[in-house]
């Protein structure tokens, strides 16, 4: 097994760790909601438009931006490499959103904040997302990488 050091990165890893467990329990603890994104990006699409809307752009915007603060501000270089391309990348992000919406959430809703609130739901659907990644992963390098 080949241990690659230079990814590494263990301290960068649990800050940014901690820093999502606590705007987690931030949110939970200032409007009552999970820290999923689908279901705040749901929450701004759907029918059931809520009155709520504004926490939601602005966590969406603080998405978006955090990368741009961190490359201009900081200098730091985000290595990108795409896992897919073409019409796989559009039949990926439709089953990501299909599988989000039949399971009631993401894997940020369940894994971070439903685990931690020792839901069954949630512990079932993160296994089933983790089973999920193993068997695709087995089944592309069975093909040859796509």
């Amino acid at each position: 097994m080949i241990i690659d050091l230079i990814n590494f990165t263990p301290v960068q890893s649990f800050m940014g760790g901690a820093l999502i467990g606590f705007a987690a329990f931030l949110l939970m603890l200032t409007k009552g909601r999970i820290m999923g994104a689908s279901g705040i990006l749901g929450g701004l699409i759907t029918k059931d438009f809520r009155s709520d809307w504004y926490w939601r752009i602005f966590f969406i915007i603080g998405c978006l931006i955090g990368p741009v603060i961190l490359i201009t501000v900081f200098n730091y270089e985000i290595a990108y490499k795409p896992v897919a391309t073409g019409i796989i990348f559009y039949i990926a992000a439709f089953l990501v959103g299909f599988g989000s919406a039949m399971g009631s959430g993401c894997t940020s809703g369940h894994g971070i904040c439903g685990l931690s609130l020792l839901s069954r739901r949630s512990l079932i659907s993160v296994m089933t997302f983790v089973i999920a990644g193993f068997v695709t992963v087995y089944i592309i390098k069975l093909l040859g990488g796509l």
